[in-house]
């Protein structure tokens, strides 16, 4: 029965008179008295049955019985549709089986939710019956086209000579940033795997191998706050390269991503990624991920005001903090109230105001623009080049949080006034990040990306004299990509010397001892012949999101986990018996 099946969405005006035998559910149905039509679905796309009782009124009964998401069996002979019953929308629109049998192969209770609607359907109801929401349209071809993803990568990259070496799952702990997911052995009574937040240290351990261009699909696991692009487990393309230059590397993504654009969008990208400085990102942008289809900038105006009249200017630079401003364009639609509710708005970044004045045919109105001196004007002009009808908003505080403040409301106001084409595809690369930070409240050295990462070897001597200041001389050969604002994938050049590697754990804080506990087997390895190597790893998840414009990674993953972590359908995390603690030698401690 199941040995000659035809698939549904398969079909077409060439099958004309075959006969097929096609398996699915029942997506909708129709009786036209004594006619019976069903619209049945498989993973492929839909096809049009039909139940004439005149030809068979038991087929037709049989038909008649069945309810939506019914899986039914149906053989029949293909036949052409007349011009006036051509259903333009499904592809298989111009044809239809007249069914010469029916079976029903199992019955469906109601389902809690329409299949083929998707508005007003909260969210946990579509996760907790993840298995229906699977068979919606849009899910299907989320995960179809993951599926391609995953394949083209697979031969892609084995054709630019990678092998896909699988790696530990369970692992040793070795925090990088976020928290473990930690796993109880049972036979090493008090000792504990941690799940891996990423293969690093493993996939350089294969790079001393001489395995030398190393790649894995992978799933990796965070136990940090979840946000719409963030997951407890999610996956990674993930691959390390021997004898490599970032510039090699970024060549293999760029090809790997405009494959997979074409492949999956249809769309050709005709331009090579630009590459962007990490400092020229921070300055244009207030972020190391920036938005490049939006055209406003962040201009420095703290020169500007250094004998500012206006105290809240004065009083800000007095204490070492800056002044930056975004010019926007004013076609009308930016509001008093509007402005007024950006001022609230931007509290949640830390800041205390958002400042502005209007800019119009050389003369500056509203807002603080009577605060502002005629020398000033002039060098504002000048340095937001304003020539057509202008809003000008600033941030005024400490460096960090006026980034933090401008790189969010150039995308926000942007996204208001309908300046920003959600039909462009923006990749850039961003490189030469900072290798280490300072921070104040701990008083010490943290890795920007981790602790593994290669410093540009003109800038290692600058590691004998560190100073908090002289740290952000240092950079990384570092490199990060970014589509559309959002960073998809980032990596670097690796520490392939021992002294070397041991010297950036110093300066972390990371004890001879301790580096010992944690990182002796790549430290060993190091001093056997390690080859200069570096890798990087694309997120999935993320690239699937923004290639197919879903509003969340869950969108994309068949079985995610709400931002709780849980998993509604499975109801996972959940508790366990007491004799499975008791066998790992574990107590619950209630707070």
């Amino acid at each position: 029965m199941f040995n000659n099946r035809s698939y549904c969405g398969e079909l077409g005006i060439e099958d004309n008179g075959k006969e097929v035998t096609v398996f699915g559910w029942v997506d909708r149905k129709r009786d036209l008295g004594g006619v019976v039509f069903l619209e049945i679905r498989d993973v492929t796309g839909i096809i049009q049955a039909v139940f004439d009782s005149s030809f068979s009124k038991e087929n037709a009964e049989i038909a008649d019985s069945t309810r939506s998401e019914f899986v039914v069996a149906v053989t029949g002979k293909v036949r052409e549709r007349s011009p006036e019953t051509i259903n333009p929308n499904i592809p298989t629109g111009n044809i239809e089986i007249f069914a010469s049998s029916i079976e029903i192969l199992n019955k469906s209770l109601v389902p809690p939710f329409p299949i083929d609607i998707r508005e007003n359907v909260n969210e946990e109801v579509r996760l907790k019956y993840r298995y229906l929401d699977l068979r919606r349209e849009d899910m299907k071809e989320a995960i179809l086209k993951r599926h391609k993803m995953m394949q083209l990568t697979r031969e892609y990259l084995s054709s630019h000579r990678f092998i896909e070496i699988e790696t530990p799952i369970l692992n040793k702990s070795t925090p990088e940033g976020a928290r473990d997911f930690l796993v109880p052995s049972r036979i090493n009574k008090g000792e504990f795997y941690a799940l891996p937040q990423s293969p690093q240290l493993f996939k350089q351990i294969l790079m001393v191998s001489g395995f030398d261009r190393y790649f894995q699909i992978v799933k990796c696991f965070r136990d940090e706050d979840l946000r719409n692009d963030r997951q407890p487990e999610f996956t990674q393309i993930d691959m390390e390269l021997s004898f490599i230059t970032p510039k090699m590397i970024m060549e293999i993504i760029e090809g790997l991503i405009k494959k997979a654009v074409k492949e999956l969008t249809g769309r050709e990208i005709d331009y090579s990624f630009p590459v962007m400085d990490y400092d020229e990102a921070i300055s244009k942008y207030g972020t190391d991920a920036p938005d490049t289809r939006v055209s406003i900038e962040i201009r420095d105006c703290s020169d500007i005001f250094v004998n500012s009249s206006f105290n809240v200017f004065s009083s800000s630079l007095s204490t070492g903090g800056v002044i930056k401003g975004i010019a926007v364009p004013d076609s009308g639609k930016l509001s008093r109230k509007m402005t007024d509710d950006y001022s609230d708005y931007v509290r949640k970044f830390g800041a205390k105001g958002f400042p502005m004045f209007k800019y119009n045919d050389g003369k500056l109105e509203g807002g603080i623009s009577k605060f502002i001196s005629e020398d000033e004007k002039l060098k504002l002009i000048e340095r937001f080049d304003l020539k057509e009808p202008s809003v000008v908003f600033f941030s005024v505080d400490k460096e960090q949080i006026v980034n933090a403040t401008l790189a969010h409301m150039r995308l926000k106001i942007a996204r208001d006034l309908d300046l920003i084409d959600d039909n462009k595809l923006n990749f850039l690369w961003v490189t030469n990040f900072p290798l280490i930070e300072y921070h104040e409240e701990d008083r010490r050295f943290y890795a920007v990306h981790h602790p593994f990462t290669a410093p540009v070897a003109d800038h290692i001597p600058l590691l004998d004299s560190l100073t908090p200041e002289n740290a952000k001389k240092i950079k990384a050969q570092a490199y990060d990509i970014v589509l559309n604002g959002v960073e998809i994938g980032g990596g670097s050049i690796r520490i392939h010397d021992s002294s070397l590697q041991s010297k950036i754990f110093n300066i972390l804080g990371i004890s001879e001892e301790e580096a010992r506990v944690k990182f002796s087997f790549l430290l060993d390895a190091l001093q056997y012949g390690a080859p200069p190597h570096g890798g990087i790893a694309l997120g999935l998840d993320r690239i699937m999101m923004l290639l197919l414009k879903r509003s969340s990674i869950r969108e994309v993953m068949a079985f995610p986990k709400t931002q709780k972590g849980q998993c509604m359908m499975s109801e996972a995390p959940s508790p366990v018996t007491e004799e499975q603690l008791n066998e790992l030698s574990i107590r619950i401690v209630k707070k």
